[in-house]
């Protein structure tokens, strides 16, 4: 059964004092039974806590229920019915661990190679960081690791747009993939919606590397640590200084986007081994400008709560659909 669902501001509390201040973005919908509603974040990783589910025995319509016990605005339908996910792309409301794989269609051997590769870049780049401490002074500074690191972090890049591409179905022309083939993937996974920063070096500026990227003028030229790339790759006798420190910390930020769309977030965070160690030290990680009717709406096991009941609710497991350009 599709159920659609709606996603809304409250402005005000039911249950929990001033909820709505802390998680001030809503996903409500309807079952054959019951009314339910579930709170999220509005920042960072917009997370969406089916810790904080009310659900109530149906009476009126969802809607009239929306505004009358959450006060609720700005309501929109998602664009994905309730239980759907995207194989391949995390979008909010994709939170645990158990469940991030088989809802975004990937492998338990997938996840460990990718953990490995990002693992890589990350030390090289933190070993980079030893010996170059990032100020506005040194950012363009470059040499032959800086220049390593980059075409490392950029031939990666390419692979993993090279997989979505396949993944979506498509061949690689005669001469294969280029960027007029790779910048398709920018809306299909919100790519321009990710930042990244550095808190603990506060002359980085925050880093959308996505940011922009469309084929006017060219694919290559709108995505600038990509296009230092293909200069200091092809012709490093007169573009060496393109491999600057900066380039190299946009392109290991783009590879980190690129995990947390495949795998998600979370793993960055709350993973055990040394890559979470590491990105803790030197990263975050965030969405900006995103749409909410967008995210995926957890379907949750309410079906026994009686009258009105609030609390935690366990999750049906995710229906993953192909990924499509």
């Amino acid at each position: 059964m599709v159920i659609k669902a709606f996603v809304f501001r409250p402005t005000k509390s039911v249950v929990w004092d001033d909820v709505h201040v802390s998680h001030p973005r809503c996903m409500a919908y309807e079952t054959h039974t019951h009314f339910v509603n579930v709170y999220g974040q509005a920042d960072g990783l917009w997370t969406v806590s089916n810790g904080l589910t009310i659900a109530e025995v149906k009476q009126g319509t969802l809607r009239h229920w929306i505004e009358t016990n959450f006060g609720g605005v700005d309501i929109e339908e998602t664009k994905h019915p309730v239980g759907e996910t995207v194989t391949g792309v995390w979008r909010p409301g994709l939170f645990y661990d158990a469940e991030m794989l088989g809802a975004l269609g990937a492998t338990q051997s997938e996840l460990r190679s990718a953990e490995q590769v990002l693992l890589l870049l990350v030390q090289r780049l933190d070993e980079l960081l030893l010996f170059i401490e990032p100020t506005k002074s040194t950012l363009q500074t470059f040499g032959h690791k800086s220049r390593e690191l980059l075409i490392l972090a950029c031939t990666e890049i390419e692979s993993l747009w090279r997989h979505y591409l396949e993944l979506a179905g498509l061949n690689p022309p005669k001469h294969g993939f280029n960027t007029n083939d790779y910048v398709r993937l920018v809306r299909p996974l919100f790519l321009e919606e990710f930042e990244v920063t550095l808190p603990r070096h506060k002359d980085v500026p925050s880093i959308r590397p996505y940011l922009g990227w469309n084929v006017h003028p060219s694919p290559t030229t709108t995505l600038g640590w990509y296009a230092a790339y293909n200069k200091a790759k092809h012709d490093r006798r007169n573009y060496f200084f393109e491999a600057s420190l900066l380039r190299c910390i946009e392109a290991v930020a783009a590879n980190l986007i690129m995990f947390s769309v495949r795998f998600g977030p979370y793993r960055l965070y709350h993973g055990a081994g040394p890559l979470a160690a590491l990105f803790n030290a030197n990263f975050s990680i965030s969405i900006r400008e995103c749409s909410p009717d967008e995210f995926y709406v957890p379907e949750l096991k309410v079906e026994n709560w009686q009258r009105r009941t609030w609390g935690r609710a366990e999750i049906e497991q995710r229906r993953p659909i192909p990924f499509k350009l």
